[in-house]
């Protein structure tokens, strides 16, 4: 078990349940409720009921990005009040990032806000979501628009829940992984090289680094005035294309729609900020290793663009983008116009 102390909070890292029990046994809450949704109640929580205290209450959601909305929310604060939970009680977050946002943002609003622990059940959502505060749902199409910054109690992140997670889910928060090697850690970067199948991976070796390069930011930039912004990189266009191809039959993970960003904002890294082709080169073939082609010539890309211009990080109607001068070192407030993002759209549409 490894311990990683933020200012005001603990992640703990491994066999997590003699730490959650003394987090529990020290706090004394007088509710301790675990949101759930179909799939993390079953395979997350049925196993681990002995972890529990006896008499925890449970709310079930459905599911997925496209319940991560208001109406979910009223769901939540409803059971919360139906269940007569005060304010010493405890929402415990056992999920994906869904539940972890959406699950953090009712906690951090309900009766002007109750504690709240994250227990990421998915790769995505630990070695990302779960640390750093950001608490929010979608509205009007826009990926993360209402929501507050609010930091958990704790966090607790167990290896074993991967072994429940798609194969699809863990390519999703491979992109995370990748992310933070390429802002911030070549040495990680050159590690994850030589990586060739997802499903005989050791996570939990991977889980710590990745988290620290994470934790180290937002430490420094805790509400994304300056370099927290560095961990955009790939958002940009990937939330754009994310949100568009929640309306097709075939939508993408919050994963894949980063690798798509990330080589797309690697080649405009290229153009803007003097990314060696070598390097363009290699992240784009390590991407088309692992994660298959989309189609995004489906998508009108002044659409897409339009999406870009919704982005909380822009400022004075110009597209914000984060961008890599080489590899493990990154800029943030690097704008592009329109034409070039264009370009590196179709740099990806045109390279399978």
């Amino acid at each position: 078990m490894q311990t990683l102390q933020l200012s005001d909070y603990a992640i703990h890292v491994g066999d997590i349940w003699q730490s959650f029990q003394t987090f529990l046994a020290e706090k004394k809450y007088s509710k301790i409720v675990v949101l759930v949704d179909e799939n993390t109640e079953g395979a997350c929580l049925m196993p681990y009921m002995e972890q529990f205290p006896y008499n925890i209450h449970k709310i079930c959601i459905k599911s997925g990005e496209l319940n991560k909305n208001l109406d979910t929310c009223q769901h939540i604060w409803q059971s919360l009040f139906k269940i007569d939970a005060d304010r010493k009680s405890l929402l415990v977050n056992l999920g994906g990032g869904v539940i972890g946002d959406m699950g953090g943002f009712c906690a951090a609003t309900y009766k002007r806000g109750i504690d709240f622990v994250q227990m990421p059940t998915t790769l995505l959502s630990q070695v990302d979501s779960s640390i750093g505060g950001k608490l929010g749902i979608d509205f009007y199409t826009i990926k993360n628009s209402i929501g507050v910054f609010g930091n958990p109690k704790a966090v607790f992140i167990s290896p074993d829940f991967l072994k429940t997670v798609s194969p699809r889910e863990i390519r999703s928060g491979f992109a995370e992984i990748i992310k933070h090697a390429l802002i911030a850690d070549a040495k990680i970067w050159k590690s994850l090289l030589v990586i060739n199948d997802l499903q005989h991976v050791d996570w939990a070796t991977h889980l710590v680094p990745s988290l620290k390069i994470k934790r180290k930011i937002v430490k420094i930039d805790p509400f994304e005035k300056g370099i927290r912004k560095a961990l955009n990189f790939g958002h940009t266009i990937g939330h754009a294309i994310e949100s568009a191809a929640l309306n097709t039959d075939n939508p993408l993970t919050h994963g894949e729609a980063i690798a798509i960003g990330m080589i797309c904002e690697a080649y405009l890294s290229k153009i803007l900020r003097g990314l060696p082709d070598a390097d363009l080169e290699a992240i784009t073939q390590f991407f088309k290793k692992h994660y298959p082609f989309y189609n995004i010539q489906q998508f009108d890309f002044e659409h897409l663009i339009a999406l870009m211009q919704q982005d909380k990080k822009n400022e004075n109607a110009a597209i914000n983008f984060s961008l890599l001068p080489k590899i493990g070192s990154v800029e943030v407030n690097c704008t592009a116009d329109s034409e070039l993002i264009k370009e590196s759209l179709t740099f990806y549409a045109t390279m399978h």
